[in-house]
């Protein structure tokens, strides 16, 4: 990178939440154990879909990944969060914030593509079922996955390549974390092109996998009320539930955030809005598909059962 391009300033300085000082105790007591949930969580999630036979189905290994992406998008932002609101240094390196960056775009793309690959296995198995294991091979599981981490990672380098070869201006971040748009009102560079790639980035990693699990679920809309009865309805609302849910909250979020009038965003609404999909979210999702879903409750008190007859045999 030509010396020019290179950023005037070393470190940037995150406002945090806006919250008060004598509010931070018990704040980082809150996120702190929303933290440990997400981790704690996800892991177990990942843990009983490894243990489980009768899990190993194309879903649940959409769900295993989706669980391990929580967990990596949470731990982006999190962790910095919480040392920040512990030490009251606020700082973070140049090199750190952009790297922030990168890895906030990776898993939030990543999240996205992760979902409408799941609504597009429920889709095949409620519209197609006789056809679902020819359709949902091993095969095309691994290709939507790899697909998913490929096109997510090229956006976020994208993003990150353009971010690097700016100058900024201003060294303090109205944020928690390094977010791209906050960053990008820093700069003292042209933005034309980080503006660009950021529209159409969004329309290919947001929108258009939005769109693909609308028309999904229309699909499966369809398909159930053309043979309207109380058994099909409460099937598809028993194979779905749980992941609309997870829909509803992962976009809702972005939707308030990034496509509400400007006048309704303000910087703290951003904020709260930002909370929700990078730490409320990836939470909520093990209790959603835990709860909600009957083959998880079942490998949860397997493992239960398990454990305890392990103490028990040991005890005697």
């Amino acid at each position: 990178m030509r010396r020019e391009n290179q950023s005037s300033v070393s470190e940037f300085h995150l406002l945090g939440l806006p919250i008060r000082p004598e509010q931070q105790g018990m704040f980082f007591a809150l996120f702190l154990g929303m933290y440990l949930t997400t981790v704690l969580g996800n892991l177990l999630i990942i843990l009983l879909i490894r243990l489980d036979p009768h899990l190993h189905t194309p879903m649940y290994f959409f769900l295993s990944h989706l669980a391990l992406t929580d967990i990596s998008f949470a731990s982006v932002t999190v962790p910095k969060m919480l040392i920040n609101m512990q030490t009251q240094d606020q700082s973070i390196p140049y090199a750190g914030c952009i790297s922030q960056t990168y890895c906030f775009i990776l898993f939030a793309d990543l999240d996205s593509f992760l979902i409408t690959s799941m609504a597009y296995d429920r889709y095949v198995a409620i519209c197609h079922p006789l056809h679902y294991a020819i359709i949902m091979s091993q095969s095309m599981c691994v290709m939507l996955v790899a697909g998913s981490w490929i096109i997510a990672c090229a956006c976020a380098l994208l993003h990150t390549l353009l971010l690097a070869r700016l100058s900024f201006c201003a060294d303090t971040i109205p944020h928690f974390f390094c977010d791209l748009a906050a960053l990008l009102r820093l700069s003292c560079s042209d933005t034309y092109l980080n503006q660009l790639v950021i529209f159409t980035a969004g329309l290919t990693a947001i929108m258009l996998p939005f769109v693909c699990i609308l028309i999904s679920y229309g699909h499966i809309g369809a398909n159930v009320l053309r043979v309207p009865s109380t058994k099909g309805i409460c099937k598809a609302l028993s194979t779905c539930g749980s992941h609309l849910s997870v829909v509803i909250l992962y976009y809702g979020a972005i939707i308030g955030l990034y496509f509400l009038p400007s006048s309704n965003n303000t910087n703290d609404s951003n904020i709260i809005a930002s909370l929700m999909y990078t730490v409320v979210t990836p939470m909520l999702n093990p209790f959603i598909y835990s709860l909600r879903n009957k083959d998880m409750k079942g490998a949860w008190r397997k493992l239960w059962r398990g454990i305890v007859k392990r103490n028990m045999s040991h005890g005697t």
